[in-house]
């Protein structure tokens, strides 16, 4: 058996894992590496190996770093199943066809700019048509319910908990006579955070290819993020100012719409206007609406059971059409903007911080992960100048990051996940889905507990085990 790490090695997106058992090949992942526009085409256009010769596909999840190069995937000749959870198969209905959408607009600008410098214009990684081809590959599976992969091959998916229809992914391989189990921990989510169920963590493995976002820090805890959040929320209304959120469509903006309705019901914050501007994030909540089965007891205790939607109150709009978009923009009175994309790569948050990162009262808060070189990244980082749409903006803006809102467990969740495996069983662990300065620093934590092969794969990397 092999490994090949195709993708989210040494970086956190574009997570694409290659095994080759025997003369089968099974595919983990199939996402879209996300940064510097100049390296993302040739990255995510190119396949380190030939798509038609993968026999069959398993996904974690539905966001874009993970599944968001199926189409392309397919259009280059895979033609297998793609085996994942129901409720990420109605996710990635939503995801892909927006992915195409994006990609099409986004085309269309840079060869605007390649046409006005005689430069040779290129086609978007995939069509809306790529997109319909793709999702009739897509084969929905319960979770804990094994199924056969390939012969000698289960899979069983297990609730992650990172967002609707997360998973990790345990294969248990038949080789000379005995079972190889074989865990991919997809992303990890965590434990106590509202709306879904705590993460249900593979365990007794002899190899693991696990996630390591945040492998160098630890979250607050719930508690005191919720006092946090009402406070910064205070804070910009009383000056007059407006809060802007990139957050993505999918997990995130549902966390926030649950904790926002949590806080005005106990008039911890004002009663004003908020908008969730994304009409891929009023599509993906309608998703979470029909997967009840995913979510937690206090969502039950405190919503469901009570009649009441955990997604809506009176005072929060769903905008999808795009001018009430545009209206948002001569709004003076203080309000808040959901809006995707959460790297502010894409999608209306663009506009949105065009026009507000320039005054000193508003907030852009950020909540969630922005890998390198992203428009989120830059701010994040304190960049006095940002390009948006082609132009430089000065980021006078007040800006926050709150690390709470991540899906993705911290250090003290990765190193638990990893206990559950005997030191004497798992014998390789490889850490993915990490930049160096957060798995390195996860890596000698879980050395010194014991485990004695911690690899840090390079991309395109092959390991035999």
């Amino acid at each position: 058996m092999e490994i090949q790490f195709c993708g989210a090695a040494r970086n956190v997106t574009g997570s694409q894992h290659l095994l080759r058992i025997g003369d089968k090949k099974i595919l983990l992942d199939c996402g879209l590496y996300q940064g510097r526009r100049k390296d993302t085409y040739d990255k995510n256009k190119n396949f380190m190996y030939d798509p038609a010769d993968v026999d069959v596909m398993l996904l974690s999840h539905a966001h874009i770093d993970h599944c968001g190069n199926i189409p392309n995937l397919v259009k280059h000749g895979f033609g297998g199943s793609i085996y994942t959870t129901s409720a990420t198969v109605d996710l990635c209905q939503i995801l892909l066809r927006d992915s195409a959408y994006l990609q099409q607009k986004d085309i269309e600008w840079v060869n605007k700019k390649r046409e006005k410098n005689d430069k040779e214009l290129i086609e978007p990684l995939y069509t809306i048509d790529d997109v319909e081809e793709s999702l009739q590959h897509f084969v929905g599976i319960q979770y804990s319910r094994p199924f056969e992969v390939i012969p000698g091959v289960k899979a069983t998916f297990y609730d992650a908990g990172h967002i609707l229809g997360s998973a990790g992914i345990l294969l248990e391989i038949e080789e000379n006579g005995k079972t190889i189990r074989l865990g991919y921990s997809g992303d990890i989510g965590r434990e106590d955070m509202p709306i879904l169920k705590d993460p249900n963590i593979l365990r007794d493995l002899d190899v693991l290819i696990m996630e390591s976002t945040y492998g160098d820090r630890l979250h607050s805890q719930v508690e005191e993020v919720e006092e946090e959040l009402a406070s910064v929320v205070r804070e910009t209304i009383e000056t007059g100012g407006k809060i802007i959120i990139p957050a993505f469509a999918v997990g995130r903006t549902q966390l926030l719409v649950y904790l926002l309705h949590k806080l005005f019901d106990q008039n911890r914050i004002p009663v004003i206007p908020i908008f969730v501007d994304s009409p891929m994030a009023v599509a993906a909540t309608h998703v979470f609406r029909a997967h009840p089965e995913c979510f937690d007891r206090e969502t039950y205790d405190v919503f469901l059971n009570n009649h009441y939607d955990p997604f809506g109150f009176h005072r929060l709009k769903y905008v999808s059409k795009v001018d009430e978009s545009k209206e948002l923009n001569d709004l003076k009175e203080p309000h808040i903007i959901i809006s995707a994309s959460g790297m502010a790569e894409g999608g209306r948050i663009l506009h949105h911080l065009r026009n507000n990162i320039s005054n000193p009262n508003n907030l852009v808060l950020f909540v969630g992960y922005a890998a390198e070189h992203t428009l989120a990244r830059r701010i994040m980082d304190g960049d006095e100048t940002v390009r948006i749409f082609g132009f430089e903006h000065t980021v006078k803006c007040k800006v926050r990051t709150m690390d709470y809102f991540s899906g993705h467990a911290d250090q003290k969740g990765l190193l638990e996940y990893v206990k559950y495996s005997d030191r004497s069983r798992l014998k390789n662990i490889f850490l993915v889905h990490g930049e160096e300065s957060q798995s390195l620093p996860l890596r000698e934590k879980i050395i010194k507990k014991g485990y004695t092969s911690v690899q840090y794969p390079v991309p395109g990397e092959k390991i035999e085990i």
